[in-house]
């Protein structure tokens, strides 16, 4: 359950880093207010899952669906690159989350 609860973590830290571009550093309202609630939840969810998942892989694999997450918001949504080599190392990314996972006691 506690896995579970970190990606929902790892999910509000996307939110909040989409949020953060969004509101155009602070000065729209809705944004801004969207980037408080999801990084409070974020954090909130982290601490849920840390207290039974070893913090180091706890971080570990929230800052990695959260920098994953965020690339593939990027791509989608704000046109950014996705060339070969960005996309492999996303690859490697997802493969370190996993394996992070698989090797985890918990």
């Amino acid at each position: 359950m506690n896995w579970l609860i970190l990606v929902i973590a790892g999910l509000f830290e996307v939110g909040f880093t989409t949020c953060l571009k969004m509101s155009n550093n602070f000065t729209n309202l809705k944004w801004s207010i969207g980037f408080a609630i999801a990084i409070s939840a974020s954090f909130f969810f982290l601490n849920k899952a840390a207290q039974t998942i070893p913090i180091g892989t706890a971080y570990a694999v929230w800052t990695g669906i959260g920098a994953v997450g965020t690339v593939i918001m990027g791509i989608i949504f704000f046109k950014e690159p996705s060339d070969f080599w960005r996309l492999f190392f996303i690859g490697t990314l997802i493969s370190s989350i996993v394996g992070l996972k698989v090797v985890s006691a918990h």
